[in-house]
Formats: structure tokens, sequence, C-alpha cells
């Protein structure tokens, strides 16, 4: 796990492309060191059906599958049961590409028949991991309001340990979040939702179980090149982990915070339209934990931890890290977008060309690349920044490309469109395999950005 060579100072402690969300609603821009909002591009809304170049496996094998088949459409309605026979058909139910070789099948039963955490539904999870899975555009970073009835208990829980006047009645307002910051989390939850479905799944499973947590098992080589950085990293970032005896690899325990039951709970009886789903929220708060150094508040979209100074969102190291853990990849963080120390877009890392060479390449592997795009104002100082999923491309009538992408906080459940000559320029880092980037390039390991900024804030604490 890499990332593109760049300013470190200002990349990483300074610029939030992934702290911030979009509102539509929103027109007056902020500056970049407070938390901010950026107006949604516009864009075109289309239907994509991909191709899958993949073994299909469409029909059930044995006693067993037909058996859980059969006990999990008993527990949905009509429409979803034929949601359900549709991804038998294309070959998703009996996807198998997960940690433990468990199939969808295999965890939508596990979710339809054993219990689920407490004020979570086995019907609600079970029909919102269906729903996901067969279409991930419906995945959403919108939080849900706090009904009266859940109130006093979110305002409690979210002033646990705190003694002094002001931080209490802060905290109490804190809980009112009108502007996501998770747009990282749920651009991962997208795409593991719609690269890897089983994965997906099993995921879904364990965090809304009893233990409220999921394991997950990876090779150290995918976030360091040896095994000694690749463990500080681990530790670096909190994470509860166990070296396996070969030392190659780490068995990971991922978890949402403790605050995001309370989140889930309300959305399980008050979820309004284009609201989070409770598998949202557990998503989301799992893989906010993993890049904020497990110090994020789902009751207030906050966070702490020692590698950024917002207290929302993740930064594009952090962002790294937590694809690279999630998918057990080895992911590039490759920075397109020159900045300077004063948030001014100055230029490029390389072409344009080599830029959509490097897109096409990634997409043409089945990759869905998660970017960071910016908005500057006519000083070219960049004031807003995002993330969103490249899913495809296609040629307009006049042969011109466009990509296909996926927001998950525009408020619209369908991929959208944007032309290469509105998006490239704006793109400030993109998600790619090693192999796409690494003749192209030149590339600062991970871990060797990570004890540069700890020496750069050892040096900060000092002054």
């Amino acid at each position: 796990m890499v990332v593109g060579k760049i300013n470190p100072t200002y990349s990483l402690y300074n610029y939030n492309t992934t702290v911030n969300s979009v509102n539509p609603k929103i027109q007056n821009q902020q500056s970049i060191g407070n938390v901010c909002s950026a107006p949604s591009f516009t864009a075109q809304t289309v239907q994509l059906n991909p191709n899958q170049k993949v073994t299909l496996r469409t029909e059930l094998s044995n006693k067993d599958e037909k058996k859980k088949y059969n006990e999990v459409c008993a527990k949905l309605d009509r429409n979803t049961k034929k949601v359900v026979n549709t991804l038998l058909k294309n070959g998703v139910l009996l996807n198998n590409n997960s940690d433990d070789k468990s199939t969808v099948l295999d965890n939508l039963h596990k979710i339809a028949t054993e219990q689920r955490a407490q004020g979570l539904s086995n019907s609600g999870i079970l029909r919102d991991t269906i729903a996901t899975i067969a279409y991930p555009f419906l995945i959403t970073q919108q939080f849900g309001d706090i009904p009266s009835n859940y109130r006093q208990a979110a305002i409690l829980a979210n002033n646990t340990f705190k003694n002094n006047s002001s931080d209490i009645r802060q905290a109490s307002d804190d809980i009112d979040v009108e502007h996501s910051g998770t747009c990282v989390a749920a651009s991962t939850e997208f795409k593991l939702a719609k690269q890897m479905p089983a994965e997906f799944a099993r995921i879904a499973q364990e965090l809304s179980s009893t233990k409220l947590a999921a394991t997950k098992r990876i090779k150290l080589e995918n976030l360091a090149d040896n095994t000694l950085n690749g463990v500080w990293l681990l530790n670096a970032f909190d994470m509860p982990f166990k070296l396996h005896n070969n030392y190659n690899d780490a068995d990971l325990l991922l978890a949402p915070d403790k605050n995001a039951i309370i989140r889930a709970q309300i959305q399980t009886t008050d979820k309004d339209p284009e609201e989070r789903t409770p598998l949202d929220v557990l998503m989301q708060s799992t893989f906010m934990q993993i890049g904020s150094q497990q110090s994020y508040n789902t009751l207030t979209d906050k966070r702490g931890g020692k590698f950024n100074q917002n207290d929302k969102g993740l930064i594009e190291f952090e962002k790294t890290f937590t694809e690279s853990v999630v998918f057990d990849k080895n992911i590039l963080s490759v920075t397109y977008q020159t900045v300077d120390e004063n948030a001014r877009l100055i230029g490029y890392e390389t072409d344009l060309d080599t830029m959509k060479r490097h897109l096409l390449t990634a997409l043409d592997m089945g990759e869905n690349i998660i970017i960071g795009y910016t908005q500057t104002n006519e000083n070219n100082i960049i004031v807003n920044g995002h993330e969103i999923t490249i899913v495809g491309y296609k040629k307009d009538d006049k042969g011109k490309l466009n990509f296909i992408c996926n927001d998950t906080d525009d408020g619209i459940s369908r991929p959208i469109v944007y032309s290469e000559d509105y998006l490239l320029p704006k793109i400030h880092h993109a998600a790619l395999p090693k192999e796409v980037v690494e003749n192209d390039m030149n590339i600062v390991p991970n871990w060797e950005e990570g004890v540069d900024m700890f020496k750069q804030m050892r040096k900060q604490q000092a002054a």
C-alpha cells in the first residue's frame, strides 16, 4: 500500500479531500481549514449493466444449498424473493469470493436464522443486505435525525466521561449531524458490495451479529514491503490484530464504534427515505474506525486520532490504509494534482492522457476506482473535496469519453456520468492497483509516509 509522492506536510495534514460531504443544497463554500461542503457536480444519470467476465455458478447444487435458499426465501416478501432469484441466475448468490470462502447465500442464511445485535431485526438486515448487493447504488452516507424517544439515550451516550458543563452542552448539540463526512467509508462500502458481494455479505452478517464485529485475515505484504513495516502500520492505526506464526498474515478485528449501535437502532425503527440503512451505519462506522485509528464517534460523525488535524472524515493516507485492509490488496493512492502550501492547485504530477490511461486500464481489469476530486475558486485555491467511485466508461455519440460514477452523497441512487474533460482535471488522487502505475509514477511506500508524518507531528508538538 503506497501513495504517490507529494508534499507530505500539506497533503497529509491540511488537505481534506476525504473529509467533506457534498450537499447540493449548500451554496456557500467554506475555507479548506474548516469542515466544508461542496455543491455536487451536475451530472447525467444512466443505467449501468456491467459485464462480468468470471466463472459463475447459477444453480443450487446440493441439499444444503437448497435448504438454505428455501429458508432465506421463507423470510422474504414476494418482490425480495424475485431479487434473490435474480442473484442466483446471475451468479451472485453462490459467489464465494470472501475471506472464509463462504457464499452470499451462506451469509444471508445466517442473517435470516441467527440472532442479530440488540435492537436490530433479522428481516431488516436481511432485506438491506440483499438490496445493497443487488444494487449498490442504493448506498448513501446521509445521516438520519434522532427521534425524541431516542434523544435522551443518545445524549447520555455522547456525554460519557464529560464533566465540564460547556462540553456537555456541546456534546448534546453535536448529535444533530447535518452533513456527513463518511464519503470514504461509504465509497468503500459501495466498492465492496459491487466487487466482492460474498465478502460484503460476510462482513454484514458479522457486524450485525451479537458480537458486533468481523474478523479479517490480511497479508502483511499488502500493507508494506516487509512484515515489520506492516506490523508498524497496524500498530500506528491502533488496529486490534493477531500475527500468524508464519509472520506473513494477520487476523484483524473490524468493529464499529460503541455508539454505532444507537444510530443503527434508530434507523431500524425510524428510517426516512434517502437516509442510511442500519447496515450502512455499521459498515461506515467500521471503515471510519479503521482509518481514524479507532477514534470515530457515530453519534457526532467526528473523529480524533493522530494523523488528521480535522475532526471530520479521513485524509488520503488513512483512506489508503482502510482500502488496503478491507480488500486485502496492495492499493496505491496515486496523487495527480500538484498543490502548494497555500492549497493552490499549481499543476499535475503527470499529463491527463497518462491519468486517463491509468483509469481505463484499471477499469478494464474489473476495478472500481475510488477517487478524490477537488473544486477550486477563481484563484485556483482548493475550497472543497469529495470522494466518489468510477465504475465504468463509455463513449457518447460524438466519440467523446465519459466516466460512469457513483456518488454516495448526491441524493441520486443511480450511476452518473462525467465527461473526461470535466472530471480528469479535478482528480486529486485515485486508488489504483500497483501494476497499473508503477512504471509511470514516482511512488513512496505508505509506511514511509507514516514515519514522515510522525516526525513532523513531533516537531510541531515540540515547537
